[in-house]
């Protein structure tokens, strides 16, 4: 395998500053005016790449196999060992960064292990926990809707999915917050993150149970400790910020919006239309799918060495002009959830935890608004993320939550019984609320 030095562009666009996390249309738009589909881009100091913001290249490019490849070895061969983007981008055995038969035999653990998951169970888990959290902050009157709501829903999700008890869950919070922000602080969220999972393959090697982990363990593909390590790694890392950022994004839509909101409290219009928004003009993951070209290409005017970094930007693409042109609910025209082998394999479930969560939390809180003006809040600072720091709320406090349909069904395999509603909530609401729509 050939080596390439690393790339200097003297002209690229920073992606950590914080002029391009709270406008970055206008850097989108300022790179198409002055090269074309794809741009040179900084996403860390000192590292450099491209972007792809054209939509129909970004579709040929994540469909081509044969030109571009997801391993990450060459490039990350000259960075520091303490890049903030390690985490990120680093290589993993896992579905993310392989190509070929290795990547279709890593995707199906993935796609199985998901496909044992009952749409009706994981509707109900994300009830359950809704309700909860929304008992804690239920009777104040007054919530950010980001730290006490959507970021923790998918962490507690996530932990009954992988069979860990609810006090566990907090860590990953931290841990992931920092590891998508690539910052100074990147590379210690990394490693908390890889250690808070040898804990839960240690818990899970020792004593089975019906969930994720252990259908992972268990796959017919014969993964090794270290592939089942990064397996739950990528499933947990893809669960937790992507979705927090879809459900408080389309919160922030809904909330300012009246169209949304007066529809969603109704009947008239459902929280799908809004996640579709937000999938499609303002994508959890706005800057992702790393590639890296086999050989030397030439794009335009740019010429790009082998293996070096080159992202697709779904946030762009979806924006171009020569684009599709998506109405407000068409979801198959947008690349949010990329596209081609590496398409994201589990989509319906994230809908379904978004759309299940917002659904709670308006049905709960009727007259819920946004404290302020929408776009004076402020967003993460990332090079690949759509995120806001805080969505700051109002609604009428509650002494007790009004429920809204039936219970959780008892039989649902990811409610613990070792550990008590009482470790997110002494208030202990029933979980309920009306049936979400079907999964796109």
């Amino acid at each position: 395998m050939t080596t390439t030095a690393p790339l200097y562009l003297p002209h690229a666009y920073r992606l950590y500053e914080p002029g391009f996390a709270q406008d970055p249309h206008a850097y989108y738009t300022h790179m198409r005016a002055h090269f074309g589909d794809v741009a040179p881009i900084e996403i860390s100091p000192g590292v450099f790449g491209h972007l792809v913001i054209g939509y129909r290249l970004a579709l040929q490019l994540l469909r081509d196999t044969q030109t571009w490849s997801k391993d990450p070895t060459v490039w990350v061969s000259h960075l520091p060992k303490d890049s903030p983007v390690l985490g990120m981008l680093g290589p993993r055995p896992n579905p993310l960064f392989a190509d070929g038969e290795r990547h279709a035999r890593y995707r199906r653990v993935i796609t199985d292990s998901f496909g044992r998951i009952q749409p009706h169970h994981l509707r109900d888990l994300v009830r359950e926990i809704a309700a909860l959290l929304i008992g804690r902050f239920a009777g104040a009157g007054i919530a950010d809707l980001i730290a006490q709501y959507a970021r923790p829903i998918p962490s507690y999700v996530m932990n009954r999915l992988f069979g860990q008890p609810d006090h566990a869950a907090p860590r990953l919070v931290t841990a992931l917050a920092g590891l998508i922000e690539g910052g100074e602080n990147a590379a210690a969220a990394n490693a908390e993150f890889e250690a808070y999972m040898r804990r839960l393959l240690a818990l899970k090697t020792g004593e089975r149970g019906h969930d994720l982990t252990s259908w992972i363990m268990d796959h017919s593909a014969g993964l090794s400790p270290e592939e089942v390590l990064h397996h739950v790694v990528l499933t947990v890392g893809a669960g937790q910020e992507p979705t927090t950022n879809l459900i408080a994004n389309a919160l922030a839509i809904m909330l300012s919006d009246d169209r949304y909101y007066a529809g969603v409290t109704n009947g008239a219009l459902a929280p799908i239309h809004a996640v579709h928004r937000v999938l499609r003009d303002e994508p959890p993951m706005a800057n992702y799918a790393a590639h890296y070209p086999r050989h030397n290409v030439r794009i335009n005017n740019l010429s790009i060495p082998a293996h070096s970094l080159v992202m697709v930007s779904f946030a762009a693409a979806n924006a171009d002009p020569q684009g599709p042109g998506a109405p407000l609910s068409g979801e198959g025209s947008h690349l949010a959830w990329s596209a081609g082998p590496h398409a994201c394999p589990v989509k319906d479930p994230a809908i379904l935890i978004a759309v299940t969560a917002i659904e709670e939390i308006t049905s709960r809180l009727p007259d819920l608004e946004l404290d302020g003006r929408r776009e004076d809040l402020q967003r993460r600072i990332g090079p690949f993320h759509t995120a806001y720091r805080h969505i700051p709320a109002t609604f009428t406090p509650l002494t007790a939550l009004p429920t809204t349909g039936d219970r959780a069904w008892p039989g649902n395999p990811f409610r613990t019984s070792s550990t008590p509603p009482d470790a997110i909530s002494p208030q202990k609401p029933p979980a309920c609320a009306p049936s979400a729509p079907p999964c796109a």
